[in-house]
This record gives C-alpha cells, structure tokens and sequence, in this order.
C-alpha cells in the first residue's frame, strides 16, 4: 500500500459527456492502494444544473483551480492531474496558468492541445449542447474495443450532452512553462510508437507532446475508455505514475515506459 502522508492528490477528470462517476471503478483501486483521489465533474456536465448548457472552457478550468486549491495545491504540494480524452482543452489552460501547482499531468488516450485549438471550429452559433452519439457512429471516431452490453447502457444512461461553447472554445495560451511539467502518456486505441511518429511528424493532435520537457509513454492496448475496459492496469499506471519522480520542470531528454 502506498503511504498517504507523502503521496500527491490526484485529480481525475473524464472527457466529453462524463462527470465523476466515469473514475467509480479506478477509485476503488487507487483507494486500495490508499492514494487520495478526486474525481471531478466538470460545469456543463451535471445533469442538476439548469444551467449547463451555457457553461464555457473557461468555467471549466477555473473549476479544476478551485478543486485544487481545496485539495492543498502549492509549489510544495501540487497534485498530480489525470485528464481523459477531451477534459484536455481544460487541463491545458489550467496547466499554461498554474504549471507550479502540478506536479505530473497524465494525458489518458489523449494530450495536450496547442494554442489556437478549438475542438468543433464547425458547431454552428445555435448549437446548444452535444448529445452522446449512436454508439455506431461513436465507435467510427474512437474505439469501444473492451466496453460490454452492460457498460454500454451505463454509458447512455448516464452521459449528459456537451455544451455548446465548450466545443467552440477557443484555447489561448501563453505560459511555455506548463511544456515542461512532467507528463505521463498513456496510449490506449493509438499505440505509442505511432503517437511518437505522429508528434514528430508535427501532427496537429499531437504536435504538443514533441515540445513537451520530459515524458514517459505506457501503452495500455484498449478502447478509448479504459476507465471501463481495464481499470485496474489503468489505476495501476496512474499510481505508479503520481508516486514516481516529480522533475524539476526543466526540460529532459523524452524517454518511453512500456
């Protein structure tokens, strides 16, 4: 069991249509292993607030700040932030504004955006909100390899649509220094070697993580969502993530961990 009293927090945000449930399974074992955990819903993404549609990036990174100020974050304790597929725009403001405050940031069958990103630059004006797609039509963008008939229908039931400006938000950053917070890659539909050759090749998805100080690359051979189809391995890295080395946020040689 890991020792708490010198374990970070970790933070865990899922990607489009997810809150905090999305993590109930890999909590379980990260709270096995006695790590403190929080998992988070992201505004926009709560079913109670009548209000959700309206929400923008904006209210959703300062929402990750002030769960990391009421989780202890300083320079002397940052935490560790686990981000799921497209929670990355949000993690990536936080990341450019409070670089000092993260201690590892862990990128699941995702990464960080670039400035200038926008996620549907397409959305018309009018579109309020993002329903979850036909599961058909989902799996052509990104793989269900690993979810069963039952998480499948805990999928639906529960997913609530993405607002509107979220998806049209535009990403602005300035601060270089959130490229050398240490990052954990873990790559789930894309195995790593083609993510690597991807950011090398100035990939636009990927074109970030060639500019990133130092990163360790796990690959994790599943669908888009291995909260589901392999939580414990997934706990497993980000335990062993959180606890390993935090850098001292200078630039080093890019490395892989498989």
């Amino acid at each position: 069991m890991t020792n708490n009293a010198s374990s970070p927090t970790i933070i865990l945000i899922a990607g489009h249509w997810l809150g905090a449930w999305a993590w109930d399974e890999v909590l379980e074992h990260l709270s096995a292993d006695g790590l403190r955990s929080i998992p988070m819903t992201l505004p926009g993404l709560d079913e109670r607030d009548a209000e959700r549609a309206s929400r923008t990036l904006d209210d959703q990174a300062a929402a990750i700040e002030q769960t990391m100020i009421r989780a202890g974050a300083s320079e002397a304790q940052p935490v560790v932030i686990v981000a799921h597929s497209g929670a990355n725009a949000p993690v990536s403001l936080v990341l450019d504004r409070h670089p000092e405050l993260v201690r590892r940031v862990v990128w699941v069958d995702s990464g960080p955006v670039a400035s200038g990103s926008v996620f549907a630059p397409d959305a018309p004006e009018d579109l309020d909100e993002f329903p979850l797609p036909p599961f058909d039509a989902l799996g052509e963008q990104a793989s269900l390899e690993g979810l069963t008939a039952e998480v499948l229908e805990r999928f639906r039931a529960k997913a609530v649509p993405e607002p509107g400006p979220v998806l049209r938000g535009l990403v602005t950053l300035t601060n270089d220094a959130r490229r050398a917070v240490p990052t954990t890659l873990v790559c789930c539909s894309i195995p790593s070697a083609q993510v690597m050759k991807l950011a090398d090749a100035g990939h636009p998805m990927f074109a970030e993580v060639s500019k990133l100080g130092h990163v360790d690359v796990v690959d994790l051979p599943t669908g888009h969502w291995p909260m589901w189809s392999r939580p414990g391995d997934l706990a497993h890295i980000l335990a062993a993530a959180a606890t390993s080395p935090a850098g001292d946020h200078t630039a080093q040689r890019n490395r892989t961990r498989r």
